[in-house]
C-alpha cells in the first residue's frame, strides 16, 4: 500500500538513502531539509523538495504535500558541538522535533519513524547493548536523542500517533561527510585518497558496530510499513551485532582503495568508549529485517564512491 511519506533531513547522508529506498518501494516521497549540511543534489529524482528548517515553520510542507507518515532524520549530529553548544543542540534535536510532532498532530499524520542513536545508551559496560538496558547518555547529543523518544511516547498516548524509534549503530557508506567529526570510514577514505596520514587513536583497538547505510534505509522502510500497535515500547536497535576494531577498518579501507599509507598513532582520547556493539534481535523478530551487506562488501562500495568522487573533483 503506497503511502505519502515526508523525510526530514532527506538531503543528508542517511536521509537521502531512505528517500531513495521509499521511492523504489512505490511510496510518494517528499524531502524537508534546510541544506545546512545536506545537499540539494542528493535529493532523489521523483521526490518533492521543501527547503525548510525544523526549528521554524514546517507547515508549508505539510499543507502542500499532505503526508500520512514522517521519517524524521533531521538533526544536529556532532557530539562535540552538542557539548560546546548545548542550547543550539537542544533547539534542533529537541525543540525542532517537538515542533515537527505538533505539525504531525495538526495535519493528521498517522505515523512517525524517528532516527535515534546508540549515543542514547552512553558508556554502559554491559554488552551487547539491548533496549531493555537503562540508557545513561553522557553527551548532550545522546541526551537529546533519548529525550525525543519520551516525547514520542507522549504523542502516542495523548494523540494516538503511531511511532517507532530506531537506535542506529555506526552508520557508514556513500555520501557520508568526510569533513565532520563523525564517520571514521568517510574520514579515512578521504585522507587516504588525498595521500594523507589518518590518525588512529587508542592503539586502534576500540571496537564499533558498523552498519551499511542501505541496510539502515531498508530498516526505515520496513518500520514505516510495519504495524507496531502490539509493541508496548517500539524502540529498536538497528545494527549488525558485530564488533570491528579501528585497526581492522583501516586495513579493509586501505585494501579497498589500494592505498598503502602508514597511519599516525595517537593516544586514547578522553571520553572515547572502548567497545560498543548493539543487539538488533528485537527488531529482527518484530519485522524480519536483517542487515545484508557485510563490512567487507560495504567498505568496497564506499571506497568506490569516494574514489569516483575524488576523480570527478580532479577532472574539474
Amino acid at each position: 500500500m503506497s503511502r505519502r511519506i515526508l523525510v526530514t533531513g532527506g538531503a543528508g547522508f542517511i536521509g537521502s538513502h531512505i528517500a531513495e529506498r521509499l521511492l523504489a518501494a512505490g511510496h510518494e516521497v517528499a524531502v524537508l531539509d534546510d541544506l545546512s549540511s545536506g545537499k540539494r543534489d542528493q535529493v532523489p529524482e521523483g521526490a518533492r523538495f521543501y527547503e525548510l528548517d525544523i526549528r521554524r515553520d514546517v507547515a508549508p510542507a505539510f499543507v502542500d504535500f499532505r503526508p500520512d507518515c514522517v521519517v524524521h532524520q533531521a538533526a544536529q549530529v556532532s557530539v562535540s558541538y552538542s557539548v560546546r553548544e548545548p542550547i543550539q543542540d537542544a533547539e534542533t534535536n529537541i525543540l525542532g522535533s517537538i515542533r515537527l510532532l505538533l505539525a504531525c498532530r495538526e495535519h493528521g499524520v498517522r505515523k512517525i519513524v524517528y532516527a535515534s542513536s546508540a549515543a542514547a545508551y552512553g558508556p554502559l559496560e554491559t554488552l551487547p547493548l539491548r533496549e531493555s538496558l537503562r540508557p545513561r547518555p553522557v553527551s548532550c547529543y545522546g541526551a537529546s536523542k533519548y529525550t525525543v523518544e519520551h516525547y514520542l511516547r507522549t504523542a502516542g498516548v495523548e494523540w494516538g500517533l503511531e511511532w517507532a524509534a530506531l537506535r542506529y549503530a555506526n552508520v557508514y557508506g556513500p555520501r557520508q561527510d568526510p569533513h565532520g567529526e563523525a564517520g571514521v570510514v568517510a574520514i579515512f577514505s578521504n585522507l587516504l585518497l588525498d595521500g594523507k596520514q589518518p590518525t588512529i587513536f587508542g592503539g586502534g583497538t576500540l571496537t564499533r558496530d558498523y552498519i551499511y547505510v542501505e541496510d539502515v534505509a531498508e530498516a526505515n522502510r520496513i518500520a514505516i510499513e510495519t504495524d507496531f500497535s502490539s509493541e508496548p515500547d517500539p524502540v529498536f536497535n538497528v545494527s549488525t551485532g558485530v564488533q570491528t576494531t579501528t585497526n581492522r577498518v583501516y586495513e579493509l579501507l586501505s585494501a579497498a582503495l589500494d592505498v598503502s599509507i602508514e597511519p599516525i598513532r595517537g593516544p586514547h582520547r578522553p571520553g572515547d568508549v572502548q567497545d560498543s556493539v548493539l543487539d538488533s534481535a528485537r527488531f529482527r523478530e518484530a519485522t524480519g529485517w536483517a542487515p545484508r551487506v557485510s563490512i567487507e562488501e560495504g567498505f568496497e562500495r564506499t571506497a568506490r564512491y569516494f574514489r569516483a568522487r575524488a576523480e570527478r573533483g580532479a577532472a574539474r
